[in-house]
């Protein structure tokens, strides 16, 4: 059961689309059938399946999470305790603990079971640049 690290550099919140490094991969280990795990080995980014034809897409997700959960320094937001790392930090958890830091993709003919307009996305909530590791596994 192959496994596989991608680092993905962040520069702030948003989404990032790492759906062409983990087809490479499902490619190479050449499976015909199985499950594809990604996780994120943090805790202020996550990871989402969402349409990859449209950038407005992203934004607008991005966007809403904003409003959702401001950051600490939001007056709506004075009832936080955890605030040491910064205004962004506390916010980045819950917005990854509203999301997924992992995703199941089945795998048929060696391929990702992708739908037409879906992309793989580490979803980054924090302000500042960060280098973010997935681990993929195959599993068949």
């Amino acid at each position: 059961m192959p496994l596989h690290r991608i680092a993905i550099p962040t520069t702030g919140p948003g989404l990032y689309e790492f759906t062409a490094e983990v087809d490479n991969f499902v490619r190479k280990v050449n499976i015909a059938e199985g499950v594809l795990t990604a996780y994120v080995r943090h805790t202020s980014c996550s990871l989402v399946i969402q349409e990859n034809a449209d950038s407005d897409v992203q934004r607008d997700l991005a966007e809403f999470f904003r409003r959702l959960v401001p950051d600490a320094d939001d007056p709506s937001m004075s009832w936080l305790w955890h605030t040491t790392e910064g205004p962004d930090d506390m916010p980045a958890h819950i917005k990854a603990a509203l999301t997924q830091t992992s995703l199941g993709i089945p795998v048929e003919d060696g391929r990702l079971l992708l739908g037409t307009w879906q992309g793989i996305y580490l979803f980054e909530h924090r302000h500042r640049p960060h280098r973010r590791e997935v681990v993929l596994h195959l599993a068949a």
